[in-house]
């Protein structure tokens, strides 16, 4: 049962966090979004570099998290920008908070269901090779 709820866990992330990669792409060059956009999280992207280099991490944690590969790393890639979006849609803007949320929660049992890879780096003191 566990693995079942990590998979729909994993494959819903890798979707929005694809396809959010891919709107923002589309905002980026100038054309209307294809999936509703934040007005608040695109007005954060005053600079365009910005948002090519965060909907393009979003764009390779997508295809990661749906090709089942480097699933850890790509989680903690995704830690901030997880953090970011609930953050914002808290206290900026609550039209997309619940998806927000279910991401959050998402995210949280990807954390959970590979805690013994994360558990290491909230070691004190790390071993000396």
């Amino acid at each position: 049962m566990k693995v079942k709820i990590m998979h729909v866990a994993r494959v819903f992330l890798g979707i929005i966090f694809l396809g959010a990669g891919i709107n923002g792409f589309i905002v980026g060059f100038g054309f209307d979004p294809i999936a509703p956009t934040s007005p608040a999280a695109m007005a954060l992207f005053e600079f365009d570099y910005l948002l090519f280099a965060e909907k393009g991490l979003e764009i390779i944690c997508g295809i990661l998290l749906l090709a089942n590969r480097f699933v850890v790393l790509t989680l903690a890639a995704l830690s901030a920008i997880i953090v970011n979006i609930l953050l914002l849609h808290i206290f900026l803007d609550w039209s997309l908070l619940p998806l927000a949320i279910v991401m959050c929660i998402a995210y949280g049992y990807l954390v959970y269901y590979y805690w013994h890879y994360f558990k290491h780096l909230f070691d004190m003191k790390a071993k000396q090779s």
